[in-house]
C-alpha cells in the first residue's frame, strides 16, 4: 500500500466504525436474568468474597431459621461443616412452602430460591419480626454456590430441589415420607467467587451460633464440625442475662447478678399491629474497659445505632440523677461523663423491631429513629426502679463511676504530658528507625522484640517503606493498670508516639484518631518461643484496649517467621507451618521416582506423579466423611459409576445382631426404592430404624438400619475424574492380591533402584510421604536472632515472600475474655486454661 492510499482507506473505514462505537442506544442496556446480578456483584449482597462474605453465607441461612424461631415455629437448629468444606443448616420449623404460587405458577420453594426480592418477610403475615428484610439472603447464597440443595419436610412429604450457581438443576420432587417438618439447606461455596478462601473457621461460626442461642432463649442450636469431630450444643433459658454472665466469666464483678429488664412499646406506624420489644442486661466489673453489644432482631449491629445511643443516654442520665438526689456526689462536682458511667460495664441490648432499617445489607447499624426514645424510656424507668430497690448496689456502681472520673482527669494530664513531650522533644522516639516514605498507605512499622533482632531488622529492611521500633524487655501489662500508669511506661510512650494516632475512646486532645496513623501496616515481630508469645500477647492487649481502632481498620499484623528450615542434599527451604511441611514431604517423595501401571507398563514421572499425589491426598482427607460411619473407604470408592465416576450419595448401615454390612444408594430414587424394599414407608426416613428379624439360623435378632447422606460425594466425584484424566486406573480401589503398580526409586540405577509394590492406588500417598522423610534434615527456628539480616528480610520482611497474619476482632467477646483471663487477676481461670490446653501444645519451648 502506497502512502497516497492510506488516508483514503482510513477515511472510508474509520467513519462508520467510530460512529457505531460511540452510539449509546438500547443495545448497550443489559438486563441480568435471575441471580446473574448477584454473581456479577457479590460484594453488594454478602459483604465481600473473602472470609467475611464466606461466613456471611452461613449466617444468612441460619438467620432464616432464627426467624422461624422468632415466629414460634422452630426449637432446634443444626449447623454442620462437612469434610469437603460444604455446609448444611437444618431446622425443625414449618418448612418453606412448596405449593404452586397462585401468580407465578411455580412452586414457592423455587420462587424464593431463584428470584431476588421474593420472600415471606415483606408483609407481616408470616413473620411479625425478622432479620431478613430484602428477600435476598438464601438466594444469594444459592447464586454463589457451586451446588446448593434444599430439602423441605412439610405435609408428610420430603421435597427436594437442586441448584448450581443459582440455576435450577433438578426441579422440585418428592423423595420420601416424613413425620416431621422443617428445612435443610446444604451448599458448597463456589471457587469462581471465593478465590482466596473457602475454608470455614469453626470459631467464627461457633461465636455467632452461641450468640444466637443467648439472644433467643429456649432455642437449641447444635454446631457440628466433621473435620475434627467437634460438636457443641448451645441452649440458654435465661437469655441475655446468661450472655452478660458469660462475658464477665473471668472478671471480678461488682454485683453478683446481672441487672436485666424487659419492655415493650407500640410502633409509631399505625398500620402495624406490633410492638417494639426491648431486652437489656448489664453488669459491672472492676476492669477499666466496657463491652456493650447491640442487637436488632438477633443481628449484631457492630456500629451500634439508635438502640445503643438510647441506652447510653439513659444510663448516664439515671446514674447522675440518682447520685445527686442521694448526695453521693456534691452539687459543685461535675456531672459524671458517659465514659465514667461505662467504665467496667458489660451490657447486651437486644431489640425486636417489626420493620427495622439498617445501613446496608450486612446490617451493621440500626437507623430506626423511634427506637432511641423507646430504649431511653424503658432503660430510664427500669434502672431508676432498680437503684431505688437496691441502694447498696447503686452506691457501689456510683463509687466505681467516681473513681473513673478521677482517673479520667489523671489520664488527661498524662496524655497531655505525652503529647507535649512528642511536640517539644523532636516528635519521634530516638529508638525508632523510621522509613523515608511519608505516605501511610505504603509505610510499615515493625515492632521488634529486643535490640538484637531490631539490629538485624534495621540492616535487612527496605528503608523506603519499612520502619523498625525495637522494644526492650517486657511491656507493661495494661490489663492490670489504669491509663495514667500505662502512659508513664517508656516503651508504651514510644509506641504511641511512633504510631501517631493517640489512644483511648474519649474526646478531645490526644484522643484516638485513625486518620493520624503514620503507618497502615503495624507488624508485631517476635520470637517463636514462650517469651516471644508473651510479648506478643502484651502488645495485642495494649492495642485491643487502647488502640482498638487500628485492629478494626485492619492495620495490625503478626509476622510469621518460618517455623522450619529443611535441608536435603543441596536443597534448602524455609517452611512456615506443619501443613506446608506435609506438602513438601509429598513433593520430595516424588523426586527421582517413577510410577508404573503394571497392566500395560504405562510410566508416570515428575509433574504427573506430583499431580496425582496431590489429588489423592485431598481425596484421603475428604474421605473421612465416609469412614466416620465405619465404612471402608476403598469399598465406597469402588461403587463409583464407571462412565461418570459419580459416587453414591447415601450409605445405609445395616447391623443385624453382631454382623454389619453397608448398602450404597447413588441418588434419591435409589433411596426411595430402598425404603420400599424394607417396607419403611411408615417411618421417618431421618430416623435410625430398629426392628426384629429372623437370622439364617432361625433366631430372632435386632436389626438397626441407619441412612447417612455423604455430602462430600460431589467433591470426591470431581477428584476421581481428575485422577482418571491424569492416566490412573480408577476401576478398582480395593487392594488386590497381585500388585497393580510399581513405585520405583532411581529407575535404571542398578545399585540404587528400589521397587515398592502397590496393591491399590490409595497406598501411593503414604509411601510417597515415607520417601520424602528419608534423608531430610529439619531445623526449627525459635529466635529471630538465629537469622542474619538477609535471611530475616527474605523470610519475614520481603513483601513478595513473607507471610503476615492479619489481626481482626471477629469475636470481640471471646477476645476480651481471653485477654482478661490470660492477663488479668483471675489466677484459677488461667491455671484451668493452661491445664485444659497443655496436651494441645506443639513445639513447646522449655
Amino acid at each position: 500500500m502506497s502512502d497516497q492510499e492510506k488516508p483514503e482507506n482510513l477515511s472510508e473505514k474509520s467513519a462508520p466504525e467510530s460512529a457505531g462505537a460511540d452510539v449509546y442506544d438500547s443495545s448497550k442496556i443489559q438486563k441480568l436474568e435471575g441471580l446473574e446480578g448477584v454473581r456479577k456483584r457479590p460484594d453488594m449482597y454478602i459483604g465481600d468474597t473473602n472470609e467475611r462474605g464466606l461466613h456471611h453465607c452461613v449466617f444468612e441461612i441460619v438467620d432464616n431459621s432464627i426467624d422461624e424461631a422468632l415466629a414460634g415455629h422452630c426449637s432446634q437448629i443444626t449447623v454442620s461443616i462437612h469434610n469437603d468444606g460444604s455446609c448444611s443448616v437444618e431446622d425443625d420449623g414449618r418448612g418453606i412452602p412448596v405449593d404452586i404460587h397462585p401468580k407465578y405458577k411455580i412452586p414457592a420453594l423455587e420462587l424464593v430460591m431463584t428470584n431476588l426480592h421474593a420472600g415471606g418477610k415483606f408483609g407481616k403475615g408470616a413473620y411479625q419480626v425478622s432479620g431478613g428484610l430484602h428477600g435476598v439472603g438464601a438466594k444469594c447464597v444459592n447464586a454463589v454456590s457451586e451446588w446448593f440443595e434444599v430439602e423441605v419436610r412439610r405435609e408428610g412429604k420430603v421435597h427436594k430441589m437442586e441448584f448450581s450457581r443459582g440455576i435450577t438443576t433438578s426441579k422440585m420432587k418428592v423423595i420420601g415420607d416424613t413425620k416431621r417438618t422443617g428445612t435443610r439447606i446444604a451448599f458448597f461455596p463456589d471457587p469462581e467467587i471465593f478465590l482466596t478462601t473457602r475454608e470455614f473457621k469453626a470459631e467464627l461460626l461457633a461465636k455467632r451460633l452461641r450468640e444466637l442461642a443467648f439472644l433467643n432463649p429456649g432455642i437449641k442450636i447444635r454446631f457440628v464440625d466433621e473435620r475434627n469431630n467437634r460438636q457443641d450444643d448451645y441452649f440458654f433459658e435465661d437469655g441475655i442475662a446468661e450472655y452478660v454472665a458469660y462475658l464477665n466469666e473471668n472478671k471480678s464483678v461488682i454485683h453478683a447478678d446481672p441487672i436485666s429488664f424487659h419492655g415493650e412499646a407500640p410502633t409509631p406506624n399505625p398500620d402495624l399491629d406490633a410492638n417494639i420489644v426491648v431486652d437489656i442486661a448489664l453488669q459491672y466489673n472492676d476492669s477499666y474497659n466496657d463491652q456493650i453489644y447491640a442487637y436488632a432482631n438477633s443481628i449484631h449491629n457492630i456500629e451500634g445505632g439508635t438502640h445503643l445511643s438510647g441506652f447510653r443516654t439513659a444510663l448516664t442520665r439515671v446514674i447522675n440523677n440518682y447520685a445527686k438526689q442521694n448526695n453521693l456526689i456534691k452539687d459543685k462536682d461535675p456531672n459524671l461523663s458517659g465514659d465514667d458511667t461505662r467504665e467496667g460495664l458489660t451490657a447486651v441490648i437486644s431489640v425486636k423491631v417489626p420493620e427495622p432499617r439498617f445501613e446496608g445489607q450486612t446490617k451493621t447499624k440500626l437507623s430506626n429513629g423511634e427506637v432511641d426514645g423507646i430504649v431511653q424510656k424503658i432503660t430510664g424507668e427500669e434502672l431508676k426502679y432498680y437503684f431505688e430497690t437496691n441502694p447498696q448496689v447503686a452506691k457501689k456502681l456510683i463509687d466505681k463511676c467516681l473513681h473513673a472520673a478521677r482517673a479520667r482527669e489523671a489520664a488527661r494530664k498524662a496524655r497531655e504530658t505525652v503529647r507535649k513531650g512528642a511536640l517539644s522533644g523532636g516528635g519521634l522516639p530516638g529508638k525508632l528507625a523510621d522509613c523515608s516514605s511519608r505516605d501511610p498507605e505504603v509505610s510499615e512499622l515493625y515492632i521488634v522484640e529486643g535490640d538484637s533482632a531490631g539490629g538485624s531488622a534495621k540492616q535487612g529492611r527496605d528503608r523506603a517503606t519499612q520502619a523498625i521500633l525495637p522494644l526492650r524487655g517486657k511491656l507493661l501489662n495494661v490489663e492490670k493498670a489504669r491509663l495514667d500508669k500505662v502512659l508513664g511506661n517508656n516503651e508504651i510512650r514510644a509506641l504511641i508516639t511512633a504510631v501517631g494516632t493517640g489512644i483511648g475512646d474519649h474526646e478531645g486532645d490526644g484522643a484516638f484518631n485513625i486518620e493520624k496513623a503514620r503507618y497502615h501496616k503495624i507488624i508485631i515481630m517476635t520470637d517463636a518461643d514462650v517469651d516471644g508469645a508473651h510479648i506478643r500477647t502484651l502488645l495485642l492487649t495494649f492495642l485491643f484496649r487502647q488502640m482498638k481502632g487500628l485492629i478494626e481498620a485492619g492495620y495490625v499484623y503478626i509476622a510469621q517467621p518460618p517455623l522450619y528450615k529443611i535441608k536435603r542434599k543441596r536443597r534448602e527451604q524455609y517452611i512456615d507451618n506443619d501443613a506446608q511441611l506435609n506438602r513438601i514431604l509429598l513433593e520430595l517423595g516424588t523426586e527421582d521416582v517413577n510410577l508404573v501401571r503394571l497392566r500395560d507398563n504405562a510410566d508416570l514421572t515428575g509433574e504427573n506423579i506430583d499431580h496425582v499425589v496431590e489429588i489423592l491426598s485431598r481425596l484421603e482427607m475428604i474421605g473421612r466423611g465416609v469412614t466416620r460411619y465405619g465404612c471402608n473407604f476403598a469399598e465406597y470408592l469402588d461403587q463409583h459409576d464407571p462412565e461418570t465416576q459419580a459416587l453414591p450419595r447415601y450409605i445405609v448401615r445395616i447391623r443385624t445382631g453382631n454382623e454389619e454390612k453397608f448398602r450404597f444408594l447413588k441418588d434419591d430414587d435409589e433411596r426411595a426404592e430402598f425404603h420400599n424394599e424394607f417396607d419403611l414407608t411408615d417411618t421417618d426416613f431421618t430416623d435410625t430404624i430398629l426392628q426384629e428379624v429372623v437370622s439364617d439360623d432361625g433366631i430372632k435378632v435386632q436389626q438397626r438400619i441407619s441412612l447417612h447422606e455423604i455430602f462430600e460425594s460431589t467433591e470426591m466425584t470431581k477428584l476421581l475424574r481428575e485422577i482418571a484424566q491424569a492416566g490412573m486406573d480408577v476401576k478398582q480401589f480395593s487392594a488386590s492380591d497381585e500388585p497393580r503398580y510399581h513405585l520405583i526409586e532411581n529407575k535404571g540405577d542398578e545399585k540404587k533402584e528400589n521397587i515398592i509394590e502397590l496393591h491399590s492406588i490409595i497406598e501411593l500417598v503414604e509411601n510417597i510421604r515415607s520417601l520424602g522423610r528419608r534423608g531430610l534434615q529439619i531445623q526449627r527456628y525459635k529466635g529471630l536472632g538465629e537469622m542474619n539480616p538477609k535471611q530475616l528480610y527474605e523470610t519475614t520482611m520481603d513483601p513478595n515472600t513473607r507471610r503476615l497474619l492479619k489481626v481482626d476482632i471477629a469475636d470481640a467477646a471471646l477476645a476480651d475474655g481471653i485477654f482478661t483471663m490470660l492477663m488479668g487477676e483471675d489466677v484459677p481461670s488461667r491455671r484451668a486454661f493452661i491445664e485444659d490446653n497443655a496436651l494441645n501444645v506443639s513445639n513447646l519451648d522449655v
